[in-house]
């Protein structure tokens, strides 16, 4: 493949939820070697997600996934963490491209040239990879917490506003990584709210991995 024709996508996951990072990745997919099954990662089932990630990461030229924190979330808005998230996964790749695709109608400062493309993760391949590991990477964590914090049942709605993740946290008040800027957790922590748990630090994680 020619260096001047590294193409790389570029999706986000989690702008959703009331907590845990928002994760972005960076996918520069071999365009003589297509990876059949790609797709917008939340119309493919958990199984199917894992073992595209797994094929991805094999197959790829180069990707990389990374994060923003809830700190970062809470101080910049989740758009703009959102895009930080962004930068980061594509300054972590150890191949440059020529040039980036990014799902939606933002896009994020690089020095490099930068499209976004409304619904991506449907049409281009590299962004639909993109997709996949973002989300794949997300779930895995959200899945530690948690194990941190088995009482807001994060396996199961990953920090979504579902009915039972909102009733935890009336019953329980805020943990740590909750994102406090968002409505529904600013109720429970404005006035007459329960208290908020202990805090800790949850810093941004970059994971990176590229062919020999």
């Amino acid at each position: 493949m020619s260096r001047n024709n590294l193409i790389c996508g570029v999706d986000e996951a989690g702008r959703g939820p009331l907590a845990g990072p928002v994760f972005a990745a960076a996918v520069i997919l071999d365009s003589g070697s297509a990876i059949a099954g790609l797709a917008d990662s939340k119309k493919l089932t958990a199984r199917k997600r894992e073992l595209l990630a797994r094929e991805i990461k094999s197959r790829a030229v180069a990707w990389a996934v990374a994060s923003a924190t809830v700190e970062e979330i809470d101080t910049l808005n989740i758009l703009r963490a959102s895009l930080l998230a962004m930068r980061r996964a594509v300054e972590a790749l150890a191949v440059e491209p020529s040039q980036v695709l990014v799902d939606g109608l933002h896009c994020p400062e690089l020095c490099r040239p930068v499209r976004a493309i409304v619904k991506g993760d449907d049409t281009v391949a590299a962004i639909s990879a993109a997709s996949i590991l973002a989300k794949v990477a997300r779930d895995a964590l959200m899945l530690e917490l948690h194990q941190r914090y088995p009482q807001y049942r994060f396996d199961l709605h990953k920090g979504y506003p579902t009915a039972l993740h909102l009733a935890a946290l009336r019953e329980h008040g805020v943990s740590a990584v909750h994102r406090r800027s968002f409505a529904p957790v600013k109720q429970v922590t404005g006035p007459g709210g329960l208290p908020s748990l202990r805090q800790e630090v949850f810093g941004p994680q970059k994971h990176r991995q590229e062919k020999p």
